[in-house]
């Protein structure tokens, strides 16, 4: 066994040392590196130990007390203390805790209200909205008649005059709110306005959203949308799943379409994962960190500006930066490779009214869920922004010396912030 190998992949090199290699490697890579994309997070010890045990072996079609298969005596109790804690966290009166991941739940919501050729309205995506709120690509643009509304061109923000005047015209049963790309704060209760008005179901996607709304940085959607639905990463710092909340009215209709509706047996080392990350989130150490998340981004977005970047909408509300690289010359796409080769990890992304194709876009996408979880604060965010300025503008001039130097400094200034569930170097 190589000496190379750490304490947490060799037990795995024993029975798979090809295997072993690939997760060390990615292990190094995400601790050496400035991970900024806004939909990942690095979860806790204590998670990812949940995410290996035993009860990974388990089948369970169902729900507890109404399962398929015997010996559910311990696996009906780890669901519902995840469904209790999301109860309790998000001051919900129903949740299921079974989706396997954001899309499939989304695609619950449809099956539980809607029929295929019905009306739904959500955020396009360019806009910012995610691809199962209608967008063209997807089954859910495929299968309904999608409505898709957008943001104002001088500001990006949402009109919701124009939101209103699209759903009084096309009176959709089911209108999602939230998406992908968002940096400004979702007026939920804007929306349940209108929804109220058309008598359609309001959804509130707060996949992105959803440790800033249970740590008290984000207004809650609930109160204004009758089922919400979330990922469990992101920003809620737990395991690749998925959670529908919801009013009591809507309960059975929405377990209905998770199971037996779209799916078979829950992943019930997920489950207990999750429940585990809705614990942290409920402490008070998790309060101070979603408010460490916003303020984060807001002096990244600051420094940002100063160094000539083009934000759009101006800024950020939450834990989201979208940046238009056209008046810095160079595609989102090619900077994005550049920042990654230097140590900086983002995505290129649409931006509104983005006159180049969605591979290869004007803008990249950012975010300070990570850089957070970390440790680092507003003070670092000065010298992120400067390392991204030079390495934008080294990409530009093919100047792959300025982009190693980056590297270099990039992986000494990470040392001290050792990432949860790895070993210091």
């Amino acid at each position: 066994m190589p000496e190379s190998l750490s304490a947490v992949t060799r037990r795995l090199a024993d029975a798979d040392s090809e295997l072993a290699r690939l997760v060390e490697d990615e292990g190094r890579r995400q601790s050496e590196c400035i991970r900024l994309i806004p939909s990942e997070n690095y979860v806790s010890q204590a998670v990812l130990d949940a995410t290996g045990t035993v009860l990974t072996n388990k089948y369970s079609e169902g729900y507890a007390g109404r399962r398929y298969y015997e010996g559910q005596q311990f696996i009906d109790q780890v669901e519902t203390l995840a469904i209790e804690r999301a109860q309790s966290l998000f001051g919900v009166e129903h949740a299921n805790v079974q989706p396997y991941s954001g899309s499939p739940a989304n695609l619950a919501v449809y099956l539980a209200f809607l029929k295929p050729g019905d009306t739904v309205m959500g955020m396009s995506l360019p806009m910012g909205g995610h691809l199962t709120h209608g967008w063209n690509v997807s089954a859910t643009g495929r299968w309904f008649n999608a409505v898709q509304y957008g943001v104002r061109k001088e500001d990006a923000r949402i009109d919701f005059d124009e939101v209103r005047e699209l759903a009084l015209r096309h009176r959709p049963k089911v209108i999602f709110c939230g998406g992908t790309a968002i940096p400004r704060t979702i007026e939920f209760d804007k929306f349940a306005e209108i929804a109220r008005e058309v008598d359609a179901v309001l959804v509130a996607d707060i996949a992105h959203i959803a440790g800033l709304v249970a740590g008290g940085a984000h207004p809650t959607p609930v109160g204004h949308a009758p089922v919400i639905s979330t990922t469990t990463h992101k920003t809620l710092r737990g395991p690749r799943g998925a959670m529908l909340m919801s009013t009591e009215e809507h309960a059975k209709a929405l377990d209905r379409a998770v199971f037996p509706g779209l799916q078979g047996g829950p992943h019930n080392h997920t489950t207990a994962a999750i429940a585990v990350a809705l614990r942290e989130a409920a402490e008070d150490d998790f309060k101070r960190y979603a408010a460490q998340i916003v303020a984060n981004a807001k002096a990244l977005a600051d420094a940002l500006l100063e160094r000539g970047f083009d934000l759009v909408s101006g800024g950020t509300d939450n834990h989201l930066i979208l940046a238009d690289l056209t008046s810095k010359a160079i595609g989102g796409k090619p900077a994005a490779q550049a920042l990654d080769r230097a140590g900086i990890e983002l995505n290129y992304n649409t931006v509104p009214f983005d006159p180049r194709k969605p591979f290869d876009p004007s803008g990249i996408r950012l975010g300070t869920p990570s850089v957070t979880t970390r440790g680092l604060t507003e003070e670092h965010m000065a010298q992120i922004a400067a390392w991204m300025d030079d390495v934008v503008t080294a990409a530009g001039n093919e100047d792959e010396s300025t982009i190693a130097r980056v590297r270099g400094e990039v992986r000494e200034f990470v040392a001290p912030f050792p990432i949860p569930g790895w070993p210091t170097p």
